[in-house]
């Protein structure tokens, strides 16, 4: 069994889309109960992790008070796994804790569960699933990877679950969580707490 301490991760927070369902508004900036929807996720991950990225394409300066900031080392928006690319290529930690900025609702779970998994398996990347669900933007990936994953975008592959799938990622089951894989996408979604 592989040990894996907090020194061994870094967490990247996925910030760097285009919002497009929420009138390109910059999601993770957005005030959700008063507070930046990013800071949710920073007061749970910030104790199990040795440092904090944030991905992030627009509102740099906003953003630096999360983690330190990285932008996407691909053009034009290509999508989440292109954020983890470029998270890859900067870590010096063993692994990469990846999350989203929209999910307020994650908990200590979310941690505990991956690095249990992480640790008894001989796999590379753990993602959650809820049911038959995949949550891609929650998952553990080892640096390892980082060259596998440079080659799947270079191919023009863009499809987290594809990519999840052809490095056989461990499944871990969150069913008994139902909460923390709400994201909030558009303005109505503010409205539900």
């Amino acid at each position: 069994m592989k040990s894996i301490i907090k020194s061994d991760i870094t967490a990247v927070i996925l910030s760097g889309g285009q919002a497009m369902r929420m009138n390109h508004q910059d999601k993770g900036l957005i005030l959700f109960n008063n507070k930046p929807l990013i800071s949710y996720v920073v007061d749970i991950i910030y104790q199990d992790v040795h440092s904090i990225l944030v991905s992030a394409n627009r509102n740099l300066d906003a953003y630096q008070k999360f983690g330190k900031v990285i932008t996407d080392s691909l053009p034009d928006f290509q999508g989440p796994l292109a954020g983890i690319l470029s998270a890859l290529i900067k870590v010096k930690t063993k692994y990469l804790l990846v999350v989203p900025c929209d999910g307020p609702f994650i908990n200590q779970s979310l941690v505990v569960r991956f690095l249990k998994n992480m640790q008894q398996s001989d796999v590379s990347i753990c993602v959650a699933i809820q049911g038959q669900k995949m949550h891609p933007t929650f998952s553990l990936i080892s640096v390892s990877l980082k060259g596998n994953l440079s080659e799947f975008l270079a191919q023009g592959n863009r499809k987290m679950s594809m990519w999840f799938k052809s490095n056989h990622a461990q499944e871990v089951d969150f069913s008994d969580q139902v909460d923390m894989f709400i994201n909030l996408n558009s303005p109505e979604d503010f409205k539900i707490k």
